[in-house]
């Protein structure tokens, strides 16, 4: 922890405070954001805190307290005001499908740092190595939904924001250094584009398992009962369903058919699990034994054209993330690599719209793309 005492930060949990906050907020050029949810202890998880930091001010918001948060929607979407985060990705994804924010002017300071080839980029050892902070990461899985909260989880989620602003400026210095701060940019953009995260739907879980090859379809239909039972014993109980019981030992339900509960016992279900769900569990196996076949999803298989593309474009791009010094998703994300290899450019104006949203990679990279692809 920092040797230097800290203000205690502002909880949020009163109409009064909230409008003090947004009026703050709203004024800054810049504000530093995280969220803490709960899926390790919630059937469908939620965002439990926002926290929000200002160069004076440090605040923890409790959305369990509010029906509307709507007045935080201009600042997530205020292309003038930057909004740094430390793995945004997650916290995005969580703000959107909770609330339904939208997103504009980015800075991730664990992408960042990415860009820049650190090996190990979570906030602690960001801010260890950059600043000589220490972060103590007792409550990284803490039950974030429940109330009261401790004098130590609150401190622990305002450092999460504290440091982030001199963070990114280390950091951002660093990306204008390697000539690389336009790259991190591009992707700061793309990141605000969240897609809207689908629910969870009771007893879906199952698919998880579809493409898999070494499960057959009988075992796939007995594992389509054995998901909805869990996930309905899950939300009953609002826990996550893997702490009912988890995919492994479904699977080994569904291979070896149990009849008793010996046989569970023999499968690795404890007492207390047999005691509560042990009935269940079997009769959900002889249904799925019994009920009609569920349809695999067929995954469409791309054509040999396409994985030699994709298999050149791979190896092209783990020997620039070499010569670069970072990961191999940092030269050519995900998006662009199955695109390219779906759709290959000919010529470099192709090449350029298809690489329309990163102008840094075609400038840099277009023409060895070009070639690999026989353009």
């Amino acid at each position: 922890m920092s040797s230097v005492a800290l203000l205690p930060p502002v909880w949020v949990d009163r109409k009064p405070l909230f409008d003090r906050m947004i009026k703050d907020l709203s004024v800054q050029p810049r504000v530093s954001v995280d969220t803490e949810s709960n899926s390790l202890h919630a059937y469908q998880e939620q965002v439990c805190l926002v926290q929000f930091s200002t160069p004076t001010t440090d605040y923890i918001l409790d959305p369990f307290v509010f029906s509307d948060l709507s007045a935080l929607g201009p600042l997530f979407n205020n292309p003038s005001q930057e909004k740094i985060f430390h793995a945004a990705e997650y916290d995005l994804i969580c703000l959107t499908r909770d609330f339904g924010f939208e997103f504009a002017n980015l800075f991730d300071t664990m992408y960042a740092a990415r860009v820049l080839g650190y090996p190990l980029v979570g906030l602690d050892n960001m801010l260890s190595e950059k600043m000589g902070i220490t972060i103590d990461k007792r409550h990284q899985k803490a039950d974030w939904g429940a109330r009261p909260l401790t004098h130590s989880q609150i401190d622990y989620a305002r450092l999460d924001t504290h440091y982030l602003f001199q963070l990114r400026d280390v950091l951002e210095k660093e990306l204008a250094e390697k000539e690389r701060l336009e790259l991190a940019r591009e992707d700061f953009v793309r990141a605000c584009k969240v897609d809207q995260p689908r629910g969870k739907v009771n007893g879906a879980s199952w698919r998880r398992f579809s493409a898999r090859k070494d499960i057959s379809i009988r075992e796939l239909t007995i594992l389509s009962e054995l998901c909805t039972f869990r996930d309905r014993v899950a939300e009953h109980l609002d826990r996550p369903p893997f702490k009912v019981l988890d995919d492994d030992t479904l699977l080994a339900i569904a291979r070896n058919l149990p009849e008793k509960d010996v046989d569970l016992a023999g499968i690795g279900l404890s007492p207390k699990q047999i005691r509560l769900w042990g009935n269940d569990i079997l009769h959900a196996t002889r249904r799925g034994v019994d009920a009609p076949l569920v349809t695999r999803e067929q995954v469409r298989r791309p054509t040999d054209a396409v994985l030699r593309r994709l298999e050149k474009l791979k190896n092209w791009r783990k020997t620039t993330a070499r010569e670069m010094g970072v990961e191999s998703d940092v030269v050519l994300p995900k998006v662009y690599l199955n695109a390219l290899s779906e759709k290959p450019p000919r010529i470099m104006s192709e090449l350029e719209i298809a690489l329309a949203e990163s102008p840094w990679r075609f400038r840099h990279f277009g023409p060895q793309i070009l070639k690999m692809l026989g353009g």
